[in-house]
């Protein structure tokens, strides 16, 4: 089997943080579907192991936490009776974690939005820091249990809890969002100062990833079919977001910021990776 050039390899992924469906890729690049969907799912390792190799020991003070939902093959409603409750399957979300200071993304998980997940994620983060920090989440009830088990008393923890009005059924307003009516911030634990209780920088990458990865665009048929991919698209969202890409009002990237690298990776630096060590 003959295997792509890096040049072909570093364009091919190029397209794929930038937006672009799997097809669109395709048809870009001259290659086929399976093609762009081996690479992807080979450098998902590659990013992972990036990330825990130096995402570690962060002098993070403020922290923001959300998740994101997307679908895999279709919507929960629409999930066969016999597939019902089947991770892969339906609804999927992503937990995000991200330093307001630096706007690097301490960690993420792909999975479900129950407690068990919750608990994996918050670990994942605790895990990760190497000072007290403070906290915020919105009001999804099983951080409390997970901020808890992993931090104790040793955080400063509030929740951000968004109040709804009635949702409009007009056909203009049928996929916005219904009105916020009031916003409440309240400490669970510790001392947070009232001032940084705020969700603003993790939903503003919420937005970065419905942008970067056609399958979290919403009403589109570029939706992920497998729970791989889709694992794999949100790995390499985050390296490239983290480590390549320069964030517009910090003019570098969120690595660099946070200390964990002296220099800006390219693409190319991450697709040497798949080669080893002496690649790089």
């Amino acid at each position: 089997m003959n295997q792509l050039s890096l040049e072909k390899r570093c364009n091919i992924v190029a397209h794929l943080v930038e937006g672009a469906s799997i097809r669109t890729t395709c048809r870009l690049c001259n290659v086929s579907k399976n093609t762009v969907l081996k690479l992807l799912v080979d450098l998902w390792p590659i990013c992972q192991a990036l990330h825990d190799q130096l995402v570690v020991r962060l002098q993070t003070k403020i922290l923001q936490c959300d998740e994101i939902w997307a679908f895999i093959g279709c919507k929960a409603k629409n999930v066969p009776e016999h597939l019902q409750g089947t991770l892969g399957v339906g609804d999927v979300w992503t937990w995000v974690a991200i330093d307001a200071a630096t706007k690097l993304v301490v960690s993420w998980r792909v999975g479900s939005r129950d407690l068990e997940d919750a608990k994996a994620f918050i670990a994942d983060v605790e895990h990760r820091l190497t000072r007290r920090v403070q906290l915020t989440t919105d009001g999804h009830k099983p951080y409390l249990e997970a901020v808890a088990e992993s931090f104790g008393s040793y955080v400063d923890y509030a929740m951000l809890i968004k109040m709804f009005g009635k949702k409009e059924k007009t056909e203009n307003r049928k996929y916005s969002p219904s009105k916020c009516k009031d916003i409440l911030k309240v400490r669970i634990s510790g001392h947070p100062d009232k001032k940084e209780i705020s969700t603003s920088f993790v939903e503003r990458q919420n937005l970065n990833m419905r942008m970067s990865m056609r399958r979290f665009t919403r009403l589109t048929n570029g939706f992920s079919k497998k729970l791989e991919n889709h694992k794999a698209a949100v790995a390499l969202h985050f390296a490239y977001y983290n480590f390549v890409r320069i964030h517009q009002t910090l003019r570098v990237s969120p690595a660099m910021e946070a200390g964990i690298t002296d220099h800006l990776w390219t693409i190319e630096d991450i697709v040497k990776l798949l080669d080893g060590p002496e690649a790089g």
